[in-house]
């Protein structure tokens, strides 16, 4: 096996795995600024609804269509009435927390890193596949080849959901009740309304959940 073979292959090698790193890292950076700001949170997709440590439910309030970001956020008279508020938050219009609504990678410094990998799985296939072209040995082609491969399927891997979002994700369907912030925060509301008729019925953990004049 040549030196230029060999090297083609360690070049190719390493920008493969330099990309399942990158790709590795920001995501689970991304996981660990979730965990961070809803530590203590408990989210119930039955009521789509977080509870906080201290047993208040935060509803959905707002769509943020820009974003793709479900705001949800708790009775600010429960909050400032709350012996944790000063560990919690310092907004007087109670505690919210977001929840995104799309896959990772469903931000632009996601979709930014994301890019950036695929561009250094496509580097490498260039790379292996220059090196395929001007060695034409069996066992040097067969090592090329299988990092050929291998590259395509990291690069399928990492476009599939990228080609999906934002443009190709699923919209919101009707039973969310979620449109545009403006148009659809009655619809927001009503969804509250029911999730706390729904969690007021007996056995309920609380009962106490009225909802806030608006």
């Amino acid at each position: 096996m040549t030196p230029e073979a060999l090297l083609g292959a360690g070049y190719a090698a390493a920008l493969l795995i330099a990309a399942l790193l990158l790709e590795w890292l920001s995501s689970h950076t991304h996981r660990r600024a979730l965990r961070f700001r809803t530590a203590g949170f408990t989210y119930h997709s039955q009521l789509d609804a977080w509870v906080c440590p201290e047993g208040e439910h935060l509803w959905p309030t707002e769509f943020d269509d820009e974003r793709r970001l479900v705001r949800y956020r708790a009775r600010a008279h429960v909050c400032n009435r709350c012996v944790m508020k000063h560990r919690c938050t310092d907004s007087d219009q109670g505690r919210e927390v977001v929840r995104p609504l799309d896959p990772w990678p469903h931000s632009e410094a996601g979709r930014f890193h994301r890019v950036l990998a695929l561009m250094l799985v496509v580097l490498a296939c260039l790379i292996g596949l220059v090196a395929l072209v001007r060695n034409h040995a069996a066992l040097e082609a067969a090592l090329l080849c299988a990092l050929l491969v291998a590259g395509v399927a990291e690069g399928r891997w990492l476009l599939r959901d990228l080609r999906r979002h934002p443009s190709g994700f699923p919209e919101p369907t009707r039973g969310t009740a979620f449109a545009s912030p403006r148009a659809s925060a009655p619809a927001i509301h009503s969804v509250g309304r029911a999730s706390r008729a729904s969690a007021r019925r007996p056995g309920a953990a609380r009962d106490a959940m009225d909802p806030v004049p608006p």
